[in-house]
């Protein structure tokens, strides 16, 4: 028989079968900066498998440049560092500013600031990257960037992080 619930409240039935709250401290040993491309590095921070999303710190050192891609979900990023833009758009993003991303556009990020920046982003779905005629190169979805982060992990010796895991 299964079991009735006499405690109906919302804190206890979120105590009993929500999933904890997790922190994931500043120190590189709770999630690496794994190499992404030159002078780009990614500390994830969140894997979602059930609905296609992830969450990482995205680290462009001067200089340094991610190729044209093109979103296939929303994406919301924070800049916490140096700066950052788009070539294909007039604004630049820099510490404390917010930008949302909308499915569709192909852009490049770039960072031009002398100490590159660190932004934290948030994607859901697919992110895909062209060449400069438009041919699709590659497709990371939330499996790819899990695998980016458990190979550096098992190839570097350092522990998986479980609590990455929504």
């Amino acid at each position: 028989m299964p079991k009735i619930y006499t405690d109906s409240s919302l804190e206890a039935i979120t105590g009993e079968f929500s999933r904890p709250d997790v922190h994931i401290g500043a120190s590189e040993h709770e999630s690496p900066f794994v190499p992404f491309i030159e002078n780009v590095y990614i500390r994830h921070l969140a894997f979602d498998v059930r609905n296609g999303a992830f969450a990482n710190i995205l680290w462009v050192k001067k200089g340094g440049k991610l190729g044209r891609h093109r979103h296939r979900g929303p994406v919301f990023a924070c800049t916490l560092e140096g700066s950052w833009r788009y070539l294909e758009y007039d604004w630049v993003a820099g510490p404390g500013s917010y930008v949302r991303e909308n499915p569709g556009a192909i852009h490049t990020l770039v960072s031009d600031d002398p100490n590159g920046m660190k932004a934290f982003f948030y994607l859901n779905a697919s992110l895909e990257f062209y060449d400069d005629q438009d041919n699709l190169l590659e497709t990371l979805d939330v499996f790819w960037y899990i695998n980016h982060y458990v190979s550096y992990c098992r190839e570097n010796g350092l522990e998986i992080n479980q609590k990455l895991w929504i």
